[in-house]
């Protein structure tokens, strides 16, 4: 199994605009996200709880959860997510209900090398990917 703790870089996205719409994040929220360079650090404790940290100049987000366990992310504009990550061999899967019953999908692949993160809108089915290299 490939070590997934760590920190990534962003390289590149691909249609990530379409993604954040078809999500609703507003227009000029969604082209300011579109054109940051986030980097995330992952790090798992010796109690097996789990921190994702997704950092810009202008904010950082944490999100700390046990595998296969339901637990609530904060999203900017004030809105709450249940979600739930799994590991699958490589990758960490997150199933998040948002508050209108719709479900997104983030699936973070690991290699020696790089984490792409796929990103699915399930109720329109408009898909993106975010590619990270390891630090």
């Amino acid at each position: 199994m490939v070590e997934i703790a760590g920190k990534y870089n962003l390289e590149s996205n691909e249609n990530l605009d379409e993604y954040y719409k078809a999500i609703g994040v507003p227009f000029i929220p969604r082209k300011m996200m579109c054109s940051s360079r986030p980097e995330l650090t992952i790090s798992v404790d010796e109690k097996g709880e789990w921190t994702i940290s997704s950092s810009t100049l202008l904010r950082t987000v944490v999100i700390t959860f046990r595998l296969g366990e339901e637990y609530n992310e904060h999203m900017p504009g004030g809105v709450t997510i249940q979600s739930v990550t799994t590991r699958e061999g490589d990758s960490f899967v997150t199933v998040s209900t948002v508050p209108n019953g719709t479900k997104v999908i983030r699936r973070y692949d690991f290699n020696e090398t790089h984490c792409i993160l796929y990103l699915k809108h399930e109720e329109s089915g408009v898909e993106a990917k975010r590619f990270y290299k390891r630090a």
